[in-house]
């Protein structure tokens, strides 16, 4: 509490106090991480989004530390028992945990067992017994007989109530247990009576024992799931002897009487067994959770990462199949721009005239509409509908890809699809999602719920709060990272943009469908609500294609384009040759233009950002194909050598899709032939990989493969 926010969060994560300094007066000014990442490196020395973020969510920690150390502070000074030194060790505390220590004995508490005791008068007998000097307790205690303690054993065993309590409230052994649960917990589940049939998804675990530090994440969140879901009984737990017998070294004196000892070893192991080690367990049980979550949060968002910066197509006229077998499939054609010009339904499955008839249909919609690819959903009938579209013969060069449905149907039923379609049903929703995720993934997978994408683990067992906390700073960052079109860009994907949010990026949206596209940046200062501060954070992350200034479709911010009108002017020429012209960027020297605000990272960046203004860093969109000979399961055999794409990342290994409907899976063992610490080292959601089928279980449903080829 002595130290400035500063200097604590700079020594916690191992940076420069200037630079945490400089970043939390941005923050506290209303600045992104984004925007602090790209356009602010002069003032935080160049650390990025991961770093950024971690000092405002270290920030906001010490914030919350601090209050609720006033809240103590404030509560124990109120009953009168506030002293100089517990003060010090109140505000010394650099722990959540260390100040719940110092404040339990003084934390209201509704009635126990000790304070009962109390209100009996048996205080003095219990601090007689804590000094350990006594011969015969049990003549002392005679003393204390009443109403309400009719017998010697009663007064002794109120005596030991209050020791058991104060045991269990001891900063120092709540600290000794603390670390003995540390090093030596073990977490064990058994099945529950009765439920090894219905809960055998679960066997795994039905005596399960290893120790709490070792567990990974994704199997400790399989436990929890077991016993959330009434099957398994889990507990935590070191040997009770060993942390029964640390606790009698420090509280038992060896110059205690006997007597007095065997009333303080009864006391200490009540004190362990009844209040300690329930309250450490339920404490270990927490923290074990929410490392747990925060490991499986981070691969959740890693992954999703990876998907919403999945290679675009681009803007194409796109012909869309949802396929189906019964229904038929549903087609949509879309504009470069992703508008529904029309939509149909053809029928691959029913008759050969029917499919005759969708040949036809198919093949008119790409000649009428210039149609240059075709996306395909990866759901049911979607390997046959790719087969029958792989079988016709165009009259132009038409690519064809396949397409993850994921969500899809999340987004056709939501208010965003309602609202943008409100007269078409789902099943054209679904398509039309098909094909905007082919053109723009980021684009359209923000309009649906992350945890619905598909790329989790166990992302319904952890934290809510800090799943959404978390996924929706992916969302802001891919975003931000990739640009946006202010003139093509939906409400929902604005919404992203660094500054903005819903209501900003609804009131853009309705300035552009009252006045036109905007033709410059500087129009956004007239959009309602949008002032100085939301245009500084979201200027350079809009681009405005065919602007009349060429600097307003760059990365380069408002608030740089006089210097970049002072290079092109150093060397009479305007902005639009410099970017046009290389050799005169190679004449251009930064330094030169180093002022008090724009170092030489921002300079480099602006110049790197003339080089192709608005390019996309996301990788170009390749071809893919799966193998022909397999449809199903059934048609797997081990040895076979496939194509495949990863699904999905997870602590324990990777996804893949072989084109059966059903996923394999790579065991982290069979990832690589080096030893592989972290799956996201070797492989990232959309990789296209070549894999080996080693085992078919058709009875569970699953395939396990290989990439050690």
């Amino acid at each position: 509490m002595t130290q400035t926010y500063e200097h604590r969060i700079a020594g916690l994560l191992n940076l420069n106090s200037r630079q945490v300094a400089n970043t939390i007066q941005l923050l506290d000014g209303g600045a992104t991480v984004p925007f602090i990442a790209r356009y602010r490196k002069e003032a935080t020395n160049q650390l990025d989004e991961v770093q950024i973020s971690a000092i405002r969510d270290t920030y906001q920690k010490l914030q919350e530390l601090d209050k609720r150390r006033e809240a103590i502070l404030k509560s124990i000074s109120e009953q009168g028992k506030l002293t100089p030194e517990l003060q010090k060790k109140i505000e010394a505390a650099d722990t959540l945990t260390d100040l719940e220590d110092l404040y339990l004995p003084y934390k209201p508490k509704r009635k126990t067992r000790a304070t009962i005791a109390i209100e009996r008068g048996l205080e003095p007998l219990a601090n007689l017994l804590f000094d350990q000097k006594e011969r015969d307790p049990e003549r002392v205690a005679e003393r204390y007989l009443s109403d309400a303690v009719p017998t010697v054993a009663d007064a002794l065993q109120g005596a030991r109530d209050i020791l058991a309590e104060r045991v269990s409230e001891d900063t120092d052994a709540r600290q000794r247990i603390r670390n003995i649960f540390e090093r030596e917990a073990i977490i064990r589940a058994v099945v529950k009576k009765n439920k090894e049939t219905e809960g055998v998804k679960f066997k795994d675990y039905f005596d399960f024992a290893e120790p709490l530090r070792r567990v990974p994440s994704h199997r400790l969140l399989a436990i929890r799931r077991g016993e959330a879901e009434g099957f398994l009984s889990v507990s935590i737990s070191p040997d009770e002897d060993a942390a029964v017998e640390r606790l009698q070294r420090q509280f038992v004196s060896f110059r205690a009487t006997p007597a007095c000892q065997d009333q303080v070893e009864l006391a200490v192991r009540d004190g362990y067994k009844r209040l300690l080690k329930p309250s450490i367990e339920t404490e270990f049980d927490n923290l074990s959770k929410q490392k747990a979550d925060q490991e499986a949060i981070r691969i959740f968002a890693d992954n999703l990462r990876q998907l919403l910066l999945s290679s675009p197509l681009g803007q194409k006229r796109v012909l869309a199949i949802d396929p189906g077998y019964r229904t038929g499939c549903k087609v949509v054609v879309l504009d470069a721009q992703g508008n529904l010009l029309t939509d149909t339904v053809i029928h691959l499955f029913m008759s050969d005239s029917a499919k005759q008839q969708a040949t036809f249909t198919v093949l008119k919609l790409v000649q009428q509409h210039h149609i240059e690819a075709i996306a395909i959903g990866n759901g049911t009938a979607g390997r046959e509908t790719e087969d029958f579209v792989r079988s016709l013969t165009f009259s132009h060069t038409v690519s064809i890809f396949v397409v993850s449905e994921q969500g899809a149907s999340v987004y056709s039923a939501s208010d965003v699809a309602r609202e943008e379609f409100p007269d078409k049903d789902v099943t054209v929703r679904g398509a039309v999602s098909i094909g905007r995720r082919l053109m723009d993934p980021l684009a359209e997978l923000v309009k649906i719920d992350p945890k619905s994408i598909g790329v989790g683990q166990y992302q319904h067992d952890v934290d809510q709060g800090d799943l959404k906390k978390s996924l929706d700073g992916i969302v802001e960052s891919c975003v931000n990272q990739v640009g946006v079109s202010l003139n093509t860009a939906s409400a929902h994907l604005l919404r992203y943009v660094s500054g903005l949010g819903p209501q900003l990026a609804n009131n853009i949206v309705q300035f552009r469908a009252q006045n036109g596209p905007f033709s410059s940046r500087d129009q956004l200062k007239k959009v309602p609500r949008l002032g100085p501060k939301a245009y500084e954070q979201c200027a350079g992350f809009l681009r405005i294609d065919g602007a009349r200034n060429p600097l307003d479709n760059s990365a380069v911010h408002p608030e740089s384009y006089a210097v970049v009108e002072k290079m092109a002017s150093d060397l009479n020429t305007t902005v639009a040759d410099l970017i046009k012209r290389p050799e005169l960027r190679k004449q251009i020297k930064p330094e030169r233009y180093v002022t008090q605000t724009i170092g030489l990272p921002t300079l480099r960046d602006i110049l790197a950002e003339l080089e192709k203004p608005g390019r996309d860093p996301r990788e170009p969109l390749s071809d893919f194909e799966y193998d022909a000979r397999i449809r199903t399961m059934e048609d797997l055999h081990e040895g076979m050598v496939l194509n495949g794409v990863v699904t999905n990342v997870t602590a324990f290994g990777a996804f893949v899709d072989i084109g059966v409907k059903q996923d394999g899976l790579v065991h982290i063992s069979q990832l690589s032939h080096q030893f592989v610490k972290d799956p996201r080292d070797v492989v990232r959601v959309h990789q296209k990989v070549q894999v080996k089928v080693t085992e078919v279980d058709m009875a569970r449903k699953r395939i396990a493969l290989t990439m050690k080829l």
